[in-house]
C-alpha cells in the first residue's frame, strides 16, 4: 500500500517534557492497588450506569456495581475487593458531577465467581461474544470511550468488511499502546480476531506509526496470516478514525457519517486486548495502562485499577518534580488540564502528563490571514472562519461552516502564529450549535 499514511492536513508536533523516549523503553509496571477507589457510574459515551450496591455491601473484583442503562449503556465493575463505604457523587474531568461507588480495599483481590476462564471461547457464536463484550464494560480505550459492543453491532444495512486496528498512538509523549503491543501482542492479535468474527469482517489491518518499528515487528509476528500490519508515516492525527481509514484504504468517510457507512470499523489496540481478556479469562475491564510522564520523578507506563486517585498514580511514579505547573490528562494535543489530583482514574485516561510553565498561557493577537489553520486541518475545515462565528455566537453560520465535523485535534491552534485558541472556538461552536438545536426542539 504505497499510499499508506497520506491524509489531508495534519502536523508533526514536537515532543515535549521528554517525549516518547522517556517511557517507550520501559516495561509496564503494575501499580499496587490503592487503599480506596472511587468508581464513577459514567465512564462512557451514553447515560450513566445505575448503581447496584449500597454502603456496607461486600464486593469482589469484577462484580457489577453499576448496571447498564439504555442501548448505549455500559456496566461498571468493582476494581478491588472490599466493602462499599459510600454511594456518593464525584466530579469528572469535564466538571460534570456523576454518581460514584466508593470501595475500601481489603487487599484480598477476590474475584467474583463469574470471572473465570472459558475453555470454549473458540466455539462461541458471535452473538455470545458480543454479549461478553457488553457485559465486560468494554469501551474505546483510545480516549473516546464509545461503547465497544455498540461499535461491533452496526446496523444490518451497513455491512462491515474491514476492521482496522489503531496502533498509531500519534499523540506526543504517550507510549501505553506501544508497550502493550510489545509486551502482549498475542492478546491484541486475539482480540482483533474475536472482533473481526463478531463483525463478520474479512479484512483486518493494523496501522502503526513507523516510529515504533519494534511494535510493527511484534504485531506482524503475532498477527501472521490473520491480517496485515502497515507501518504508517509519523503524522498527527494519524490515529483519527477518518484519517486512519483513508490512510489504509483510501475510503473517505463523509461528514455526518460513520466509518460503518464505508464498510469499516476502527478499534484501539488496548480495546481489543480487553476483548481478549474478557472472552478468554472472563475478566471485565477494571484496569488500564496509563503513561505517566513529564515532570515526574520516575516516568513510566503503569497498569492502574479504575477508580484510583490521580494523586496516587503520580506518587507511584515518585511524585511531581520541581517546576511542575499543571497536570494534563491525555496527550499534550487533545488532553485537558486536571483542576486537581483527587479525581479518580477512569477508562478514558490514557496518560498523565506533568508540564512546566513553558507552553502555558498563550497571548492572542489578531488573525494575520495566513491560512495555516486551514492547511493543517485534517477535516478540511476553515477554523479561522469558525473562530470568528463562534466569538460572535453566530451558531447558524458556524454550522454552515461544518463546525460539527471538527475532531478537536488541536492542529489549528498548534500552527497559528497569532496564537489564537481556534480549537477552543470550534469546541464552543459545537456546544452552541447543539444548544440551539435543543432550544428549537423544545419550541417545536
Amino acid at each position: 500500500m504505497s499510499f499508506a499514511g497520506v491524509f489531508p492536513g495534519g502536523i508533526h508536533p514536537k515532543e515535549t517534557e521528554g517525549g516518547k523516549a522517556a517511557t517507550s523503553g520501559q516495561a509496564v509496571r503494575t501499580m499496587p492497588p490503592p487503599v480506596r477507589v472511587v468508581i464513577p457510574m459514567q465512564q462512557h459515551i451514553g447515560g450513566p450506569s445505575q448503581c447496584t450496591v449500597q454502603p456496607g455491601d461486600l464486593v469482589n473484583m469484577g462484580e457489577v456495581v453499576g448496571r447498564a442503562v439504555g442501548a448505549w449503556g455500559v456496566p461498571v465493575h468493582a476494581s478491588v475487593s472490599g466493602r462499599v463505604v459510600a454511594v456518593d457523587r464525584c466530579v469528572l474531568l469535564s466538571g460534570v458531577s456523576v454518581p460514584a461507588v466508593v470501595i475500601d480495599n481489603d487487599f484480598e483481590d477476590r474475584w467474583h465467581e463469574d470471572c473465570r476462564p472459558r475453555e470454549d471461547a473458540d466455539s462461541l457464536p458471535k452473538e455470545e461474544l458480543l454479549r461478553i463484550v457488553r457485559d465486560a464494560g468494554i469501551v474505546g480505550l483510545g480516549g473516546a470511550t464509545f461503547p465497544t459492543a455498540v461499535k461491533l453491532a452496526p446496523p444490518a444495512d451497513k455491512p462491515v468488511d474491514t476492521i482496522i486496528l489503531n496502533g498509531a498512538e500519534c499523540e506526543p509523549c504517550l507510549t501505553a499502546d506501544h508497550r502493550l503491543m510489545l509486551e502482549d501482542p498475542q492478546a491484541v492479535a486475539d482480540g482483533l480476531a474475536l472482533a473481526a468474527k463478531i463483525l463478520g469482517a474479512k479484512v483486518a489491518i493494523v496501522g502503526i506509526e513507523d516510529n515504533k518499528p519494534d511494535a510493527v515487528n511484534a504485531m506482524r509476528q503475532a498477527i501472521q496470516d490473520r491480517g496485515k500490519v502497515v507501518a504508517l508515516p509519523v503524522r498527527y492525527p494519524q490515529g483519527g478514525e477518518r484519517q486512519l481509514i483513508y490512510a489504509l484504504t483510501k475510503r473517505v468517510v463523509p461528514v455526518g457519517k460513520l466509518p460503518a457507512d464505508v464498510g469499516a470499523v476502527v478499534i484501539n489496540v488496548a480495546t481489543v486486548a480487553a476483548i481478549s481478556h474478557a472472552v478468554r479469562q472472563g475478566k471485565p475491564l477494571i484496569d488500564r495502562i496509563v503513561t505517566v510522564t513529564g515532570r515526574v520523578a520516575e516516568p513510566g507506563n503503569l497498569r492502574v485499577r479504575i477508580g484510583t486517585a490521580l494523586a496516587d498514580v503520580v506518587d507511584a511514579c515518585g511524585g511531581l518534580t520541581e517546576g511542575a505547573d499543571r497536570v494534563v490528562l491525555g496527550g499534550p494535543m487533545m488532553g485537558a488540564a486536571a483542576p486537581r489530583l483527587d479525581l479518580p482514574l477512569t477508562k478514558a485516561m490514557s496518560g498523565i502528563l506533568a508540564l512546566g510553565k513553558e507552553g502555558g498561557a498563550r497571548r492572542e493577537s489578531a488573525c494575520i490571514h495566513c491560512g495555516r489553520c486551514a492547511q493543517a486541518c485534517p477535516m478540511r475545515l476553515l477554523p479561522v472562519k469558525i473562530d470568528a462565528a463562534s466569538r460572535q455566537t453566530m451558531w447558524d453560520e458556524a454550522e454552515g461552516l461544518q463546525a460539527l465535523a471538527c475532531i478537536e485535534c488541536g492542529c489549528c491552534t498548534y500552527v497559528c502564529p497569532a496564537k489564537r485558541e481556534l480549537t477552543q472556538s470550534c469546541r464552543t461552536a459545537k456546544a452552541g450549535i447543539h444548544a440551539q438545536r435543543a432550544q428549537k426542539r423544545e419550541k417545536a
